[in-house]
């Protein structure tokens, strides 16, 4: 088996992480949400990481800004969304390597927390717990449960609040099939 190299993600990229995101999730959403969100304000190019294994890229995933508005205050959050590996490379660790990779990357840059919609049993894991756990509020038509959080700074999420995210991310997020 062959090495997982994971690094930051270049605009030449684009099309493959597109590939990798349709394998993954069988449809357009995804790759349509990492186009919108790599061209809006939120976009965080260093927190955008893809896996490569022999120089082909197997593996994507994504932190962008968004806000936790709590008793009309914004604080800044980072969300993920999404992660995707290519299915000939799934459970072959590419998909821890690019979470803790992007959790390091994250910490190292100075913010303080991410949430996540995907799958609780994946996440908790890798030190997400449930967002209900802050009283977070996610405007999302997604099951409560999915949403999971981890503070890169300890009690920066006490007090909850609601997520709020970037307009291109809540228009698309809408569009998909899958969490």
């Amino acid at each position: 088996m062959q090495d997982i190299k994971v690094r930051q993600a270049h605009p030449e990229d684009a099309a493959a992480i597109d590939v990798v995101n349709r394998s993954a999730f069988g449809g357009e959403a995804e790759a349509q949400m990492v186009t919108a969100v790599n061209s809006s304000q939120s976009y965080v190019p260093e927190l955008s990481l893809v896996a490569e294994v022999g120089g082909r890229v197997t593996g994507h995933i994504m932190l962008f800004r968004a806000q936790l508005e709590r008793q009309g205050k914004q604080h800044e959050v980072l969300a993920l969304a999404p992660m995707a590996v290519v299915p000939s490379h799934s459970h072959r660790g590419t998909g821890s390597l690019l979470l803790r990779a992007a959790v390091a990357k994250a910490t190292s840059l100075g913010y303080k927390a991410i949430v996540v919609v995907g799958h609780p049993d994946y996440y908790t894991r890798f030190d997400f717990q449930p967002a209900s756990k802050w009283e977070i509020r996610c405007p999302l038509s997604v099951p409560a449960e999915s949403v999971t959080a981890q503070e890169l700074v300890a009690g920066v999420l006490e007090g909850g609040g609601t997520l709020r995210y970037p307009a291109e991310f809540t228009r698309l997020f809408a569009n998909r099939q899958a969490v």
